[in-house]
């Protein structure tokens, strides 16, 4: 059908130019924003506010703010009104949210990000944490009821913060200078700062890849202080800059070294605004900072009192919502590359990964897949429809799945003869972003011209939602879906597809290209393209000593943007949006291009259904498609659980998707660096994240990869995945890491109950599932900037090799030598060096876990080639005592696939004196039996019993002092269960 019979006889380019904007849109142009206030870029003069009005009641209190004096106007106007709302939301979290009184600034609505209702309860006398104030000039701080005369959690006192002014910490870049600390609210500019204790652990503030490693750095012990912008941007993951998602929450860990104990709480400060926060300790000062500068918005904080580092995610995830429900194979190992250019290659990579016995969960594609690179297409040619169709329903037989990307522009129809559904009906539903004049805004993405999904449109999730679906009755079944470009990214300045010839700009192409660059301490020029280990029986590892020689990626300098007078397009405070390379050429892009909001994205004065604007929802648009996909997958497959991988992420993403983090390089120190990632989206409640394994850009080799499939097998999200024209690295390539693979993943799939528990427990209560050390040892400094290792859940600690041309890895184990550590793979105990690194053999393939004492973990016992297959099996329980002899455990067990979960089983394991218990609660019904229990830290038993019947098949090793009970049948749904040694 042709498009210009589809909208009733307008013809193409009037469709794509309509002269005004829709009905209950509000058509803003660059000029409407432009003041006639010469802004002073100075908040030396700013006046601040005073309080009035103030009126209490059982949840807090609600008062006027007003300016205090003559407008300053420094990098906006002024706002003179304000109104402040304080709710005590819970015993543990209060809500502090400043706003223009005239209600004319953006804040998010409660349609995108459902916030808990008023508290039916008071907590404004017992809550553990208290608002104080001054009226004039008005400031606020935050204490613990619990511990009043310590440092506030967050104050706003100008006197409680170093004197100013201050001058720039960067003398290349005069915004790194504090004027001053007053409050200002302007239209375009909000100021707020607070002290921090001096040298304090800050955690979060993201997405960040940090120099300083997943303990900000805050200016003290020789660092330079932290500027994260906060501005959602596609760039292949630089180090201190702001990349894919935002995220502006902390949490702090405070340790306090008169008594040695820590207490730990959080801040959110939920705003989509572009933003720049600075951490930061002044020469001489006796306190460290914390200072928000945001373009625009409202002040709106949460402050969780913990007081542990779990409680305090847990109790952000109480506000912005809990993780979503995983189903169980998205856990499993799954593969993907960018270059898997036809059916063909699939079928092969299918079949040789079950050659090679290597465990695939999982096959994706990447836009190879597509017709032209447009959404919900496959290429008849490369991808022929009946063909694929029917290796995914054999895969589907075989119990695996199939994820294809689904990217954020969809491509306009060049002209009235191009059929492309999911634009033109698209354009008739209105679901698309708008020029301020009310055209659609067309940019450039993979297909050529492109169009964005304007998620605030009525009529948008329906469309999504059809589109998804229509895929799907083309054969395309796919299990979940991958959101990848989701910023979003436009390949061009401005919307430059407005007025354009669509026929002349082609589909990009990356045929012939070829990727080059290979890991430290691989010389391919002398070596050669394979990245094998050894060559000849000659090691290829070109570093000396080993592992000695590690290439540093430079920090990002400071300073990046560039300081423009303007308006919407570019506010007169500049946030450090860091460079943008450009797409054509592989250089950084002009100088003019720098730091500049609209850069590879959407132009900010972009416009969207309800009056907004993008400057204002920008860094909402991938958190907003995956709410949008999440919902949709619900309404395409009802019943069962979505899975979800996206880029670019915000507060409630975890509501409805993972993430991975992103395009990172084979390198090692990339491997490294993957693992403050994982434990920032643990804070950030969006727990299903890993990194592409083995790299993305650039070629791997055998020891990296080798070493990077045993790193990401310990991870939530697990796949391996690179770039076009690099050289393959599947797990099968090397026989090394096909043996190292093999490993891990049997290790991986055993502790599936322990991981799906973990999870189980994030989606219920917040509980983070990946732990740094600190988080169950907090009053331990020498853990607080650990994060070369990481606890899965409590009870099981990793230590991985991330040098090359190793053969042992040094670890620090935790408690200072009151909890016994035990090897996972031996059950040996470990003999470690309290409170200090422990050397431990790393021979390759070979990864380091060891197992907390206290613990009795549920584990498959016969882990098989996929998750379906291994949860048809047994299980084994593997218990941990301490020196007292006790531990314990719990595991959730259900489906793994309904949606919302439906029957399911709890749990619950007690040993001590000799006897283990386990007591079981639920209606869901567990088949598999219970065969073989393993108890370590026991003397030599005469007798083992179970429910008081003697058992006669069981060993014990005295060198671990292991009990081994095989040969039992037990039923797990029995309501106790009692397992004896004397």
């Amino acid at each position: 059908m042709m498009l210009s019979a589809i909208f009733g006889g307008l013809s193409f380019a009037t469709m794509l130019t309509w002269a005004s904007a829709p009905a209950g849109l509000q058509s803003r142009s660059d000029s409407e924003y432009t003041s006639n206030v010469a802004h002073s870029m100075n908040v030396t003069n700013c006046p601040g506010y005073t309080l009035g009005h103030l009126i209490e009641s059982q949840h807090g209190l609600t008062a006027q703010l007003s300016l205090a004096g003559t407008p300053c106007d420094a990098f906006g106007k002024d706002i003179v009104d304000l109104t402040i709302e304080v709710t005590y939301q819970s015993q543990t979290t209060l809500h502090v949210k400043i706003y223009d009184t005239a209600d004319q600034q953006f804040a998010i609505p409660e349609s995108v990000i459902e916030r808990p209702p008023p508290p039916a309860e008071s907590f404004a006398g017992s809550s553990d944490l208290v608002f104080n104030y001054d009226s004039s000039p008005f400031a606020f701080w935050i204490t613990r009821r619990s511990d009043q005369d310590a440092m506030p959690i967050f104050d706003t006192r100008i006197t409680s913060l170093p004197p100013t002014p201050i001058p720039p910490f960067n003398s290349s870049d005069p915004r790194t200078a504090f004027d001053g600390f007053p409050l200002v609210f302007e239209d375009q500019y909000l100021q707020i700062a607070s002290a921090l204790p001096y040298g304090t652990n800050i955690y979060g503030l993201g997405e960040v890849i940090a120099s300083s490693g997943f303990r900000r750095d805050i200016g003290t012990d020789g660092g330079i202080g932290t500027i994260q912008a906060l501005w959602a941007r596609d760039i292949a993951d630089p180090m201190d800059d702001n990349l894919y998602g935002s995220h502006p929450i902390y949490l702090e860990h405070r340790f306090n070294e008169t008594t040695n104990k820590s207490l730990s709480s959080g801040v959110l400060l939920l705003s989509s605004a572009g933003s720049d926060i600075f951490l930061q300790t002044p020469q001489n000062a006796k306190v460290s900072l914390i200072e928000y500068r945001m373009i625009g918005g409202i002040l709106d904080f949460y402050f969780f009192s913990g007081p542990t580092d779990a409680e305090v995610i847990a109790q952000y995830g109480a506000i912005i919502g809990y993780p979503m429900w995983q189903p169980a194979w998205g856990f499993g190992f799954h593969l993907c590359k960018w270059g898997y250019v036809n059916i063909s290659e699939d079928i092969a990579n299918i079949a040789a990964m079950r050659a090679a016995n290597i465990p695939l969960e999982v096959q994706w594609n990447d836009i190879d897949l597509y017709h032209a690179f447009r959404l919900f297409t496959t290429d008849p040619v490369t991808f022929p429809a009946q063909e694929f169709h029917q290796l995914i329903e054999q895969l589907a037989a075989n119990h695996q799945h199939f994820i294809p990307i689904v990217d954020a522009g969809v491509a306009v129809a060049v002209n009235e003869t191009d059929v492309y559904y999911p634009f033109s009906e698209g354009i008739a539903k209105d679901t698309f972003i708008k020029n301020p004049d009310g055209s659609p805004y067309i940019g450039q993405v993979w297909p050529g011209y492109t169009v964005w999904p304007d998620w605030f449109g009525p009529n948008t999730l329906a469309w999504w939602t059809e589109a998804l679906r229509n895929w799907t009755v083309l054969g395309v079944n796919f299990s979940g879906v991958w959101l990848d470009m989701n910023e979003p990214s436009s390949f061009c300045q401005g919307s430059c597809g407005t007025g354009a010839n669509f026929s002349a700009l082609p589909p990009k192409s990356v045929v012939g290209r070829v990727e080059v660059g290979y890991p430290e301490c691989y010389n391919e020029t002398q070596w050669g393209p394979s990245g094998n280990m050894t060559i000849n029986g000659t090691s290829t590892n070109s570093c000396t000593p080993a592992g000695g020689t590690i290439e540093t990626l430079s920090e990002r300098g400071l300073g990046a943007g560039s300081e423009l007078n303007v308006n919407l397009t570019n506010p007169p405070y500049t946030i450090h949006n860091g460079r943008i390379w450009c797409f054509t050429q592989s250089i950084v892009c002009p100088p003019s291009n720098q730091g500049a909001l609209s850069t590879k994205t959407i132009a900010t004065n972009a416009s969207h259904h309800g009056g907004y604007v993008e400057i204002d929802v920008h860094n909402m648009f991938g958190m907003m498609q995956e709410k949008a996909t999440h919902l949709a997958l619900r309404s395409i497959y009802e019943g069962k659980r979505p899975f979800l991988i996206s880029r670019s992420t915000f507060p409630s993403s975890g509501r409805w998707t993972g993430h991975w983090l992103g395009d990172n390089y084979s390198k090692w120190q990339y491997m490294y660096l993957s693992i403050q990632g994982i434990l920032q989206f643990q804070i950030y409640q969006i727990p299903m994240v890993g990194a592409d394994t083995c790299g993305f850009h650039g070629n791997v080799d055998e020891e990296l990869c080798n070493r990077w499939m045993q790193l990401s097998a310990f991870t939530p999200f697990y796949r391996n995945h690179n770039i076009y024209g690099a050289i393959p690295q599947e797990p099968y390539r090397w026989d090394s890491v096909a043996d190292a693979s093999r490993i891990a993943i049997a290790a991986r799939y055993s502790m599936l109950p322990y991981w799906y528990t973990l999870f189980a427990n994030a989606s219920t209560n917040g509980l983070p599932p990946v732990r740094a050390l600190f988080y169950e040892f907090p009053d331990e400094p020498e853990l607080f900037k650990v994060d070369r290792q990481w606890l899965i859940g409590r009870d099981i600690l990793v230590t991985p090799a991330l040098t090359p041309g190793v053969t042992t890895v040094d670890g620090i184990f935790p408690s200072r030598g009151t909890v016994i550590w035990r090897d996972w793979w031996t059950h040996a105990v470990v003999d470690a060096v309290p409170g200090a690194n422990t050397t431990l053999s790393a021979p390759i393939s070979h990864i380091n876990v060891h197992i907390r004492d206290s613990s009795i973990l549920l584990l498959h016992k016969e882990p098989a080639y996929t998750i379906y297959e291994t949860r048809q099996g047994p299980y084994s329980l593997l218990v941990s005592l301490n020196k007292q002899g006790t531990a314990l455990g719990n595991a959730y067990i259900d489906d793994g696939e309904s949606y919302p979960p439906g029957a399911n089983r709890t749990l619950n394991f007690f040993a001590s004196s000799g006897e283990l218990e386990i007591q079981s609660k639920g209606e869901y019904t567990i088949v598999q039996k219970l065969e073989t229990i393993s108890i370590l830290g026991v003397q030599l038993p005469t007798t083992v019993t179970l429910n008081s019947e003697e058992v006669g098949e069981w060993t014990y090793n005295a060198a671990n002092e292991e009990l081994v009970v095989e040969g039992l049948y037990i039923e797990l749904d029995a309501a106790q269960t009692i397992l004896s040694w004397k």
